[in-house]
């Protein structure tokens, strides 16, 4: 078993193990829709295993960003259908991850619409809208029957991604957004069948997962967590709740047969990610480069040890096109230019050369 070996992940048959971790460039304009900057930019990494898009929202007050594109409109899905065919023109395979952003966002971003959480506790700081920075709003407290609403327009969206011929799609469960506010206590202070206990806070998540894989089938999900990760607000820095948290979600979620479980941790091969992998009892694709970006020896030693199916890379793959087989050759890699990453155009987006047109 090594990183350029074939993997299956549920229903999803990789072609080698390194994976495109979702990443949020901006470059779907005012209407969200995938054009052709998306098209050619996913095209050109079809040689991954398995592309994760960027986060895209399943419903508009879900929108976390200008430009952050969406999988709920007949031209959106038309625009993913597009991307879906030149991904797998190129022997390539591709998930949508579907992102409600929650209260990490504002009405000049939705559309004038109100943020919707577990509870209506806002972030602290500001955040970006085309009109400048402003702080961020107090969010709208979901109800049980709201709920329903949203769990839906995940399945909803998810359909919508398999009618575009996309393999499959990825719950963002991580990172502060509206699935990890419910799992984190710092975020979740409600005191129904939704907040509480840990077995409470992983409630929704887990009848998200549910319907979306009742849906589509639980082969083509999967689902990206970080606990610990402590960004946006939802801070988790209790170890027993933690474990008590994550555990119950995946104790849960197991008998459903995900595709694939997606973790961002700084240590894959830990006893917190590793104790989570055996109650997730499927394959485990490790992201580690949030802090730092993971290297080609790191992805290959996490294979190799065993720590995990499959390897999340971001920045490498964002300035290397042609990064498996860069790899593969242990060839040098193009830098990245963070300055261009939520720029507008093709520049720093899809100018990388590949080896074959390298010097």
């Amino acid at each position: 078993m090594d990183l350029f070996s074939p993997v299956a992940l549920g229903d999803l048959q990789l072609t080698n193990r390194v994976v495109m971790a979702p990443l949020t460039r901006l470059r779907a304009g005012a209407t969200g829709v995938p054009g052709d900057l998306l098209v050619e930019h996913y095209r050109q990494r079809s040689g991954l295993g398995l592309i994760i898009s960027e986060g895209v929202w399943p419903n508009r007050q879900g929108q976390g960003y200008p430009g952050q594109p969406g999988i709920v409109t007949d031209e959106q899905v038309e625009g993913w259908r597009r991307v879906a065919e030149a991904v797998h023109g190129g022997g390539g395979r591709m998930v949508v991850q579907l992102m409600h952003a929650g209260r990490v966002t504002h009405p000049d971003v939705n559309g004038g619409r109100e943020a919707e959480a577990p509870s209506a506790i806002a972030i602290e700081g500001t955040v970006r809208t085309p009109a400048g920075k402003v702080p961020y709003p107090v969010p709208h407290a979901l109800t049980t029957d709201e709920l329903a609403r949203v769990r839906d327009e995940f399945v909803q969206a998810a359909r919508n991604a398999i009618a575009a011929g996309l393999d499959g799609v990825e719950l963002h469960g991580a990172n502060g957004y509206l699935l990890h506010e419910f799992l984190s206590p710092a975020s979740n202070e409600r005191n129904d069948a939704y907040g509480g206990s840990p077995e409470n806070r992983a409630r929704f998540v887990v009848e998200v997962a549910t319907a979306v894989a009742e849906a589509i089938g639980a082969g083509r999900v999967g689902l990206r967590i970080s606990p610990q990760h402590n960004i946006q607000g939802a801070f988790e820095t209790d170890d027993a709740d933690v474990l008590l948290t994550y555990g119950s979600l995946l104790d849960q979620l197991r008998p459903l047969g995900l595709a694939y479980l997606s973790v961002l941790h700084a240590e894959p091969g830990g006893e917190l990610v590793q104790e989570l992998r055996r109650r997730f009892g499927g394959p485990l694709v490790a992201n580690s480069g949030f802090a730092s970006v993971t290297s080609r020896a790191e992805a290959i030693s996490l294979i190799e040890d065993a720590h995990a199916e499959a390897v999340a890379v971001g920045r490498p793959v964002i300035a290397n096109p042609d990064l498996v087989e860069r790899w593969a050759g242990d060839h040098p890699e193009n830098e990245p230019q963070p300055h261009l990453f939520y720029a507008a155009g093709a520049e720093g987006y899809n100018d990388y050369p590949t080896l074959e047109h390298a010097g």
